[in-house]
């Protein structure tokens, strides 16, 4: 999958661009039946599948104080964007200048004669230019002035939720890792680095792995069964989220132990993927009564990552 990082680096003309619109942020369900859609289209019409996206997200330069924590880094957008079989990403420079910009002026410079769109892929809440002054009956009106067709994709349902980012973070952040799940087609992973932590848990005969996290958003404070990928492998493990509150700690961290696993991994690049919740962080009256209850969690966490991983949703 090819990146085109601005809309002014579009070199050459695109064969029959298909178009997806929109941010994608997690690229969750309903993201992934928008690709499906363009990816179906652009096999139609000998085609190319295209995502235009933008970086930063939106809010971050309209209105920081209101931008919400992303799912995913723009890496790992990428990486999911391309497993959809998307074989070029288009992704705009978001700045004042491009906010400016009117609807019209976006369907015109940018899809048409920019990109060149055949088709374009939207879904139904999407909205577009200036203070979002495009919507969809708008982007079709254009699309009949500049020669391009506007598909509408029905919002994706699972369980009677429709599926949304906003959603999903509220499931995050509530530790509801396993519903997030369902929403996104895959279990919730941040990438990370780890690095030196305070320590306790090889003190008490359960070393950790301590991440600091890329991702703007983790689960809420808790423990977790997890898997935890690097170096091309993957192991089992618990991990906890929190201030350690037996040992009095002031910031978050997130320690991972391992399960028969005894490397060092200082500066190691990981992913780190939350399977289920186990339990609230509480505080022990004592580090004898932390150590009985990390090996409770660890029994607890290897049941869970024993069972059956749920295959992915019916929609609708």
């Amino acid at each position: 999958m090819r990146i085109i990082r601005g809309d002014r680096n579009i070199k050459e003309k695109i064969e029959s661009p298909i178009v997806a619109l929109g941010n994608f942020d997690g690229v969750h369900l309903g993201h992934q039946e928008i690709f499906r859609c363009v990816r179906e289209r652009s096999l139609e019409v000998r085609g190319t599948p295209v995502v235009y996206t933008f970086d930063p997200h939106p809010l971050k330069v309209l209105a920081p104080d209101k931008s919400p924590p992303l799912l995913t880094t723009f890496h790992k957008k990428m990486e999911l964007i391309r497993a959809c079989g998307i074989d070029l990403v288009i992704c705009a420079d978001f700045n004042l200048r491009f906010a400016a910009l009117c609807p019209r002026d976006f369907a015109g410079e940018v899809l048409s004669r920019g990109i060149g769109a055949l088709e374009v892929f939207v879904g139904q809440d999407y909205t577009f230019g200036r203070q979002k002054e495009g919507t969809i009956n708008y982007l079709k009106k254009m699309g009949g002035e500049f020669g391009f067709k506007v598909n509408i994709v029905d919002p994706v349902s699972v369980g009677g939720n429709v599926v949304s980012s906003s959603l999903i973070r509220d499931l995050l952040e509530d530790g509801l890792v396993s519903q997030a799940a369902r929403l996104l087609g895959r279990f919730y992973c941040i990438e990370g680095k780890i690095v030196e932590g305070f320590k306790t848990g090889a003190a008490i005969g359960y070393p950790t792995a301590n991440v600091d996290p890329m991702n703007e958003l983790a689960p809420q404070t808790g423990v977790y069964a997890v898997t935890m990928s690097m170096r091309g492998l993957v192991h089992d493990g618990v991990a906890n989220i929190g201030f350690n509150p037996t040992f009095k700690r002031d910031r978050m961290s997130i320690e991972v132990h391992l399960f028969d696993f005894s490397e060092d991994l200082y500066s190691e690049k990981v992913e780190l993927c939350f399977i289920e919740r186990i339990r609230d962080e509480r505080e022990f009256a004592s580090s004898s009564e932390l150590v009985k209850q990390i090996a409770k969690d660890i029994e607890t966490a290897k049941a869970a990552l024993k069972r059956p991983r749920p295959q992915k949703e019916n929609i609708t």
